[in-house]
């Protein structure tokens, strides 16, 4: 093994997401403007976060940019045991704070990514008002903070979940085609904190003119995704995996959109560096839209060895699950897309790409 690619392995942590990294930092995005600069990401020990960071470490060392990378976690501990050696590289200084109180910084920063955020569905429901606390409360800091600075750009990770339940005649929908949310389900803690928080990203930028974007992220996952990880897409993917059968507890009707980690990063990256001030984009791979049963049943398909099977297990009280009402949206990259951004990776491959990071790690232990 080269030295280069032993670099390429810290950085990614497994060869999977090695690899990933590697595609990304050869993607034709406008590196240079990172160059000499600071960027802060916060919710680093995040699924997107921390691939953010293990990947602006790889761009990094390959274009030579001398920039420094501030990584904002709520624990030392646990960002040690994810990132590991990484962070004894000169070039990363992770902070630890609590997005919710102000934040203060003595050196400068250029860029921010904010990415904190309340991810467990459940945890919306048993506790909305913490979920709005740290929606509202970490973006208006983050915010201060890049006016404070007087940031080259910054973008905020908000989520699909924003649009809420769309016009179901609508074929595509676009970022301007936001639906209902019921406010008076405490689920909407989250949807609707994303709501407001694009808002304020639009307001700072109005009033004190910010450069901020938003990135309205599909559900992400692939490469990266940790094997702890709760969500009924890892749960698909392991059930598979260990030949038993995949129990839904929904009827499955609802659409959902997709995309994988690395494409996903590049999006963000594509955004902060691109993207037009104040405006929204949506990170989505058109391809992988498709009904909760029928992922199901793919990954049943391709994933089992014709061991398991799809069931349904439905509870009478959904809402105690906090799972999101059903939706038919198919989202649409087109405005995305337009910076020169394209998702490679499709549904299949997500899944693959994923399990094989896992059996990765696994041998490396």
């Amino acid at each position: 093994m080269s030295a280069e690619e032993r670099d390429i392995r810290e950085d990614g942590g497994n060869e999977i997401l090695a690899q990933d990294l590697l595609e990304v930092a050869q993607r034709e995005i406008p590196y240079e403007r990172l160059s000499g600069g600071t960027i802060l990401v916060t919710g680093a020990t995040g699924l997107v976060g921390s691939i953010m960071v293990r990947t602006l470490a790889c761009v990094n060392r390959i274009h030579k940019l001398n920039m420094k990378i501030v990584p904002l976690v709520r624990s030392i501990d646990k960002a040690k045991e994810l990132f590991g050696e990484l962070l004894q590289r000169p070039d990363i200084r992770a902070l630890c704070c609590d997005v919710t109180t102000p934040l203060h910084v003595e050196e400068p920063v250029d860029f921010i990514i904010h990415g904190a955020s309340v991810t467990a569905s459940r945890y919306f429901v048993t506790h909305p008002v913490e979920t709005i606390d740290v929606a509202i409360k970490g973006t208006e800091n983050m915010l201060a903070l890049a006016r404070e600075k007087k940031i080259k750009s910054m973008v905020y990770l908000s989520s699909m979940e924003a649009f809420g339940i769309t016009d179901p005649s609508l074929k595509r929908i676009c970022e301007e085609d936001l639906g209902y949310i019921d406010v008076t389900n405490v689920r909407s803690s989250y949807s609707e904190g994303k709501r407001i928080c694009e808002l304020l990203c639009a307001a700072y930028a109005s009033q004190y003119g910010v450069p901020v974007k938003t990135a309205r992220l599909a559900q992400t996952f692939g490469a990266g995704v940790s094997q702890n990880e709760g969500r009924v897409f890892a749960q698909f993917i392991k059930s598979a995996m260990a030949g038993e059968d995949i129990v839904l507890h929904t009827t499955g009707e609802s659409y959902g959109n997709y995309c994988y980690t690395a494409d996903a990063v590049a999006a963000i990256l594509t955004i902060l560096l691109k993207g037009e001030h104040s405006n929204v984009y949506t990170v989505v791979n058109p391809a992988t839209t498709m009904q909760i049963r029928e992922m199901a049943q793919m990954v049943a398909e391709n994933f089992s060895n014709g061991r398991s099977k799809v069931v349904f297990d439905i509870p009478k009280d959904a809402l105690t699950y906090g799972y999101a009402p059903d939706v038919t949206m198919h989202l649409c990259a087109d405005k995305l897309m337009a910076l020169g951004w394209e998702p490679i990776r499709d549904l299949p491959q997500m899944y693959r790409r994923m399990r094989d990071s896992w059996e990765s790690i696994e041998e490396e232990t």
